[in-house]
């Protein structure tokens, strides 16, 4: 069965624990199911045909009870289910992301290697799987009796743009956040009249988006730097950045611009990637 409400990737290393706490409160903000998923490359972790000891459980199962207890420390049992299926991690992930509402994973797995900003694992399902994909890292987790931080997104008019602008508007009025909205001209497509033309969508994108959500606070940045550069910069106090998947100066093809790739591997706080339905 494909699982709806959210998917978040589980494999028991650390930033997986994050993720799956995560995507937990992100499930619990939006009355939504929460399915933690186990991708087994190794068939003495998944297949029933290879018994477990006496006793215990197969390895991947053990993996999945304890993302379950993690995640039922803030849901309840029954929005929490458990999915353990063959095959690569990227491949298992990206194909359950086309029935979910988001997919959540951690920036580095267990098999990443030490000191590496992002994984291939997370590098992959951000670039190919439908939909939104949420890479954890960073801070995220709310102080009590602080001003929630904001949530940052990037926009230049492309359809990439507005799928995130319109994913940081929910997250804002789910958080009771505002939003910073960052427009960048120098990535400017070079023909005469595209920064004009970037800030003129970029303008008619937000004023939809407020139109839309009047409760939500918004900042609007139009910088003449860098989308990588400014972006950082915004993400240093944000609870969550969100990007297009490629914006207007991404090559026809790539899964994932240059700039959205720089992001999730150093950006501060997580990193959310929003697909266009096209």
């Amino acid at each position: 069965m494909t699982p709806t409400g959210i998917v978040v990737g589980f494999d028991g290393s650390p930033d997986a624990e994050q993720a799956v706490a995560w995507a937990a409160r992100e499930a619990r903000a939006r009355h939504c199911p929460l399915t933690v998923c186990f991708a087994a490359e190794h068939a003495d972790e998944a297949s029933p045909a290879v018994p477990a000891e006496p006793g215990r459980l197969r390895p991947g199962q053990d993996v999945v009870a304890r993302g379950l207890r993690l995640a039922r420390d803030v849901l309840c049992s029954d929005q929490v289910s458990p999915l353990l299926e063959a095959g690569s991690p990227a491949a298992v992930l990206c194909g359950r992301a086309a029935g979910a509402e988001m997919t959540v994973l951690g920036f580095r797995g267990r098999e990443g290697l030490p000191g590496l900003p992002l994984g291939s694992v997370s590098l992959k399902v951000a670039a190919h799987a439908p939909g939104r994909v949420v890479v954890v890292r960073g801070h995220w987790r709310p102080v009590p009796g602080q001003h929630p931080w904001p949530i940052v997104v990037g926009c230049d008019g492309s359809s990439g743009s507005l799928a995130a602008v319109e994913f940081a508007f929910e997250e804002a009025a789910l958080r009771d956040a505002c939003v910073v909205a960052v427009c960048a001209l120098a990535d400017s497509p070079g023909l005469l009249g595209g920064a004009r033309q970037i800030r003129t969508d970029f303008e008619e994108i937000m004023s939809a988006q407020e139109s839309d959500h009047p409760e939500v606070t918004v900042s609007k940045q139009v910088c003449e730097g860098s989308a990588r550069s400014a972006l950082l910069r915004a993400a240093r106090d944000a609870q969550l950045l969100v990007l297009g998947a490629r914006g207007r100066g991404g090559l026809p093809g790539m899964p994932l611009g240059s700039a959205s790739v720089a992001l999730l591997s150093h950006a501060a706080c997580p990193v959310a990637i929003a697909h266009a339905d096209d």
